[in-house]
């Protein structure tokens, strides 16, 4: 298998190819020695995901007893416009950068079918950190190009949760960081709930991803363009060795989530925001706006924190906030790292539609010239 793939590599596959075999042998994979659980009385379900920053259909407050959420995500290898004049060959699962965003409630059990098509041409597998044990999935699922395998977890904790691909060794920050992390939310049995223990719901949800990418220059100062992945990699792990990003953007490119791709909502609608970051920290903040409750760990048994400007996503970690828009107009969501968020890419949109609030904001003088 490797001594195919190393041909399809060309010489710098054959450099990586070492490391594309510590991966594959995948040291911390195993195979568990237990009676199957006997799931046979449990309803099943399928979802169908949707990219980013959309979330597909689903309950707030669960319908009844624990059921088998089932999820089917295919592993997708493709070259990525991550700005007019940078593209990334990224790694991806569903084909988008974050992952999609998969919706359970507690103790409903999450089996997922990962399909890695045999185009590709890495090693994949899915470490949730929902789960428990065998590295959260990782151990049970790494497939190479042609492979499938079925995950089923139980879904013990209420809160958000990064999921990402770990296939060994220095295999692991490279797929993370050419996009490959998503996040799982999973949901009290009761719904989300205020400070005091009140329920509280939320008219729309929209998930952002933010991804730092690592695209190295030539010598003539311009972003280098690589055949396929294997390609990338010498390259790309110099440059990620080092600590600066070319890129730091939400959904996968810069502009993915401002003007015709801004997200919407009404002055009155309370939108739930999930952000995860898979590899570095972030500090969300709505320009205009605040955090209304925001469970800034994101885990939904933790009273979550009132009225914030800016919030702390740590990387490896995904949060949720919630915002009721009291205003409309352009709202920019920013890593209030300003240098990311403006030079970077770090920047989305809400726009929202209604009625201007002169109470809560009025110009009292427009700007006009300063006479004498």
């Amino acid at each position: 298998m490797l001594t195919r793939r190393a041909a399809l590599f060309g010489a710098a596959g054959v450099a990586a190819a070492p490391l594309i075999a510590t991966a594959a042998k995948a040291e911390e994979a195993m195979t568990p020695v237990a009676a199957p659980a006997d799931l046979s009385s449990l309803k099943r379900i399928k979802r169908k995901l949707v990219a980013p920053p959309f979330v597909h259909e689903h309950e707030q407050i669960a319908p009844g007893k624990p059921r088998i959420v089932e999820f089917e995500m295919p592993i997708v290898e493709k070259e990525i416009q991550v700005a007019d004049d940078a593209w990334l060959q990224g790694m991806t699962f569903n084909g988008s950068i974050p992952g999609p965003l998969m919706v359970v409630h507690q103790d409903d059990y999450v089996e997922l079918t990962l399909i890695n098509p045999a185009e590709n041409l890495m090693p994949h597998n899915i470490d949730f950190h929902a789960a428990t044990g065998a590295l959260g999935g990782g151990a049970l699922t790494l497939v190479s190009p042609g492979e499938k395998t079925v995950l089923r977890f139980r879904a013990t904790r209420p809160g958000t949760f990064v999921y990402h691909c770990a296939p060994g060794g220095p295999m692991i920050p490279w797929h993370v960081v050419s996009g490959m992390v998503g996040a799982i939310m999973v949901l009290p049995r009761n719904g989300l709930s205020d400070h005091k223990g009140n329920p509280v719901s939320y008219d729309k949800v929209f998930y952002i991803g933010e991804n730092e990418f690592y695209i190295p220059k030539d010598e003539n100062g311009n972003y280098k363009r690589f055949a396929d992945v294997a390609d990338s990699y010498p390259d790309t792990e110099e440059m990620m060795n080092g600590l600066i990003p070319s890129h730091v953007v939400f959904n996968g490119s810069v502009g993915a989530l401002t003007g015709e791709n801004a997200m919407t909502a009404k002055v009155g609608e309370r939108v739930l925001i999930v952000h995860s970051q898979g590899n570095r920290d972030s500090r969300p903040h709505l320009i205009g706006g605040h955090g209304d409750l925001v469970w800034e760990a994101g885990k939904f048994n933790n009273v979550p924190d009132r009225d914030l400007e800016t919030w702390f996503i740590r990387g490896g970690s995904a949060g949720a906030a919630l915002y009721e828009f009291l205003q409309p107009g352009i709202y920019a969501y920013v890593n209030h790292n300003l240098i990311e968020a403006v030079n970077l890419g770090a920047t989305a949109h809400f726009k929202v539609e209604g009625d201007w609030n002169n109470d809560l904001m009025e110009q009292v003088v427009a700007p006009t010239q300063i006479v004498g």
